[in-house]
């Protein structure tokens, strides 16, 4: 490679990666409270308008919105998921599947969903626009699978660091969650991906920080146990807020109406549900700075946290395009503050509600995204607070296991394994999961007729060096193997097919690396049948074939770990 592309690769692509990903977020929150600003759903707009015009547009906009969605998944962006779960799916599997185009109408899905009021998060469809400008400059620089993986995770990290405006959060959300391996190779380019979206968010900032902790004095000793109990309820929450977002999903396929309408339905429910509770409208930055910045436990407090949940499910469950971890969020930190009133009612000298909001929004989201360590350095750098952040690692230590054991790692490697893409086992099945045994099939094999005498195998057999032939029936369908061992202990004139091995291993074009070793686990021999679907014979997988198959992937996935350029 010349040396001017080498340098271009380590340098100047995270650079230009980081600065996309940083713009396209400031551009997606600008764009998406301009929008709510104009369709007056914001809390700010919608004081300025009259009782009876507040009710129409309630109802009225997220439906609308809805129907746009729907249109737009329809026949703009059809089978196109957003979200974190399609950058892990694209870095995973090593695909490389991500292009810029789904991105950018993926992202406008999600801004016509959140403009339009969904209950429904930003950061998700800002990891999807940042991890795409990876993927698309990638490509644009003319690179191998491994360099477009890292510049997806630099897109991620950019994204994150711009809107929370931690840099060290977004470094470790692109490596927890998209790369999940901690490489060298990786870790230079996503930091300076990260940081250029630090400095994008301090140049110019769309919002206020979320917290203002300074005048919020450090948790006591005896907080830490009930931080720990905090933690253990709030899995419990976290579990039931996703789960109700999968099982929503369930049940919009299900909807006796044309698919197109489902979100349509959604946003017309979700605006009924507005009138009862404004605050579900939307992403919750209003509520969740005020429940954070100024607790005070009402009974509002619980309603709002049962419709943000029931909000959530629906809009993502049927169609809306958005994130969790938003919602999650707000859920957690209206969780946090009813846990910590509680104990202040109870009569327990509490330091301070914003403390167990906080410690509630961690516990609550860290499940979600499946990323303990980014919660807790988010904390930190959001708060500036090391006592805080001890109060949210207790919490979300806790939360995380619960969630884990009882729910999986997090919401998106359930969605995920709903696509047929199971990450429980680790990426190197996840990898042999994607790569069918179609190249590795073999012409090199001996068929015969059903009818065929050993007589005539067995020449066959040695003169070709195999240790098996495969019998056919006249239309070419697989009836069975004979193995060499028994073609020579049998009689001359003897139907081979009486001795074929019945518990022979046959296998088609189309299945998995993965699945054909599992089925192969038992086989000795040399080769297997491979068949087609109607069971045709189509050729022959070799063992060691399946074996240098298994073996360049892990040699792959090693690679890429390693600070080498190839």
């Amino acid at each position: 490679m010349p040396d001017f592309r080498r340098l271009a690769r380590i340098t100047l692509l995270p650079v230009l990666v980081g600065l996309a990903g940083a713009l396209l977020a400031q551009a997606f929150v600008g764009a998406v409270d301009a929008l709510g600003d104009w369709l007056r759903l914001t809390p700010d707009s919608r004081s300025s308008v009259d009782a009876g015009t507040l009710v129409a547009l309630t109802l009225s906009v997220p439906a609308l919105a809805g129907l746009v969605v729907g249109l737009l998944r329809r026949f703009a962006a059809p089978g196109t998921h957003e979200g974190p779960a399609e950058v892990i799916e694209a870095v995973q599997t090593r695909r490389g599947g991500m292009r810029g185009w789904s991105g950018l109408k993926s992202g406008l899905a999600s801004l016509v969903s959140l403009g339009g009021g969904a209950s429904a998060g930003e950061y998700g469809p800002m990891v999807h626009l940042g991890g795409s400008a990876g993927a698309g400059m990638a490509r644009w620089f003319g690179e191998d699978v491994t360099t477009a993986n890292n510049a997806m995770a630099c897109g991620v990290a950019a994204a994150i660091s711009t809107v929370f405006n931690a840099p060290l959060a977004g470094i470790l959300f692109a490596h927890e969650i998209v790369l999940r391996h901690f490489s060298p190779r990786a870790f230079a380019p996503v930091a300076v991906a990260s940081i250029m979206g630090y400095v994008v968010s301090n140049h110019r900032t769309l919002r206020e920080p979320l917290l203002q902790v300074d005048g919020v004095p450090p948790p006591a000793l005896w907080e830490f146990l009930p931080f720990l109990v905090l933690g253990a309820l709030a899995a419990v929450v976290s579990i039931a807020y996703m789960t109700a977002i999968l099982r929503a999903g369930r049940l919009a396929r299900r909807m006796p109406m044309p698919a197109v309408l489902v979100p349509a339905a959604a946003g017309l429910a979700l605006g009924a549900l507005a009138l009862l509770v404004p605050d579900v409208l939307g992403i919750g930055v209003e509520a969740l700075k005020r429940t954070l910045n100024e607790p005070a436990l009402s009974w509002g407090t619980g309603a709002l946290l049962v419709a943000k949940i029931a909000g959530t499910a629906l809009c993502l469950g049927f169609g809306f395009a958005g994130g969790a971890f938003s919602p999650a969020l707000l859920i957690g930190s209206l969780f946090g503050l009813v846990f910590g009133g509680l104990l202040e009612l109870l009569g327990l000298p509490v330091s301070s509600l914003t403390t167990y909001a906080i410690c509630g929004m961690m516990a609550v989201a860290a499940p979600v995204i499946g990323a303990p360590v980014t919660a807790v350095v988010l904390t930190m750098e959001m708060t500036a607070s090391y006592p805080m952040t001890l109060a949210a690692l207790a919490a979300v230590a806790l939360s995380n296991l619960v969630a884990a054991r009882r729910f999986g790692r997090s919401l998106f490697d359930r969605q995920l394994r709903e696509r047929h893409l199971d990450l429980s086992a680790g990426r190197t099945k996840a990898v042999l999961d994607t790569r069918t045994v179609r190249p590795l099939v073999s012409e090199h094999y001996i068929a015969a007729g059903e009818n065929a005498s050993v007589d005539e195998i067995l020449p066959r057999m040695l003169a070709q060096g195999l240790v098996q032939a495969f019998l056919v029936d006249g239309e070419g369908r697989y009836r069975g193997s004979v193995r060499l061992r028994d073609a020579v202990s049998g009689r001359g004139n003897q139907k081979a097919i009486e001795l074929r091995d019945r518990d022979a291993v046959v296998v088609r074009a189309d299945f998995s690396v993965w699945r054909t070793m599992q089925r192969m686990k038992r086989f000795v021999g040399e080769s297997v049948a491979v068949v087609d679907e109607e069971g045709r014979l189509a050729g022959a997988l070799y063992e060691t074939d399946l074996i240098q198959s298994y073996l360049a992937i892990e040699e792959e996935l090693r690679a890429e770990e390693q600070i080498a350029s190839r």
